[in-house]
């Protein structure tokens, strides 16, 4: 719980040092979203920093952690994103690396499986107020479940060059 507190904390502290209407290189933002798998039916959680390597491209690390309803279940994606639409609402295309963890067991014990796979999708970054955006997705992911999911959550601007004039 204080892990989450902090965690919370900082969004919020960070929520407040940019403004969200570019995406040029040496810009990141930090997301924290809520996932929904539509072939499963789980619900999931998750965080990820966006860094703009280029303009208009970004690479997005996140961790999701998956509540199945019988056993534990994480995933870890790293999505090289590219943006087509500048201004309050971005839209982009994603691909990237998926590599999930789970245990099918009722009480935690037993074997935990690994897979990994490739992610795509498309998505889109709309600006909400000036620090604080709505990032939304829908993803693919090949990993042995073949999972086809929503993401959606909110982004938060970090960096220099998204300070307003």
């Amino acid at each position: 719980m204080k892990k989450a507190l902090a965690i919370f904390i900082i969004l919020i502290i960070t929520s407040f040092v940019g403004n969200a209407q570019t995406q040029n290189q040496g810009d990141a933002r930090i997301h924290a979203f809520g996932t929904y798998g539509l072939r499963w039916n789980d619900f999931g959680v998750g965080a990820g920093i966006e860094f703009f390597f280029i303009d208009h491209f970004a690479f997005m690390p996140s961790y999701t952690r998956i509540f199945p309803e019988i056993g534990t279940e994480s995933n870890f994606s790293a999505d090289l994103r590219y943006y087509i639409s500048e201004g309050p609402s971005q839209l982009y295309f994603m691909a990237g690396y998926s590599q999930n963890w789970e245990n099918t067991q009722p009480d935690g014990a037993g074997v935990t499986r690994n897979f990994k796979g490739a992610n795509v999708g498309v998505g889109a970054y709309i600006r909400l107020v000036d620090r604080i955006g709505l990032s939304t997705e829908f993803r693919f992911q090949s990993t042995n479940r073949q999972e086809v999911g929503f993401r959606i959550g909110l982004a938060f601007p970090l960096g220099r060059s998204n300070f307003p004039e």
